[in-house]
């Protein structure tokens, strides 16, 4: 395991993980962070409030994302 990363299991989705470090970036972008795609996820030089809000942005997208393909039935099997 990297140095500082979480164990958080194994993933439901392995190919969504590009797609997702993609929204990370482009986020991270749009509140005017100073990281860049290919930094091996080092964060360390941002807050953790920073950081938080990047991923309270990418939760929120995931949210909208699911909630427009439920109203067109379009939701994916487990």
């Amino acid at each position: 395991m990297a140095k500082g990363s979480a164990n958080i299991g194994p993933k439901v989705v392995p190919e969504a993980h590009a797609a997702l470090d993609n929204m990370k970036y482009e986020i991270a972008s749009e509140l005017g962070l100073p990281v860049k795609q290919g930094s091996e996820d080092y964060w360390g030089n941002l807050s953790a409030r920073d950081c938080g809000a990047v991923g309270g942005h990418m939760v929120q997208r995931m949210i909208k994302f699911a909630e427009q393909n439920m109203t067109q039935g379009t939701m994916p099997s487990k």
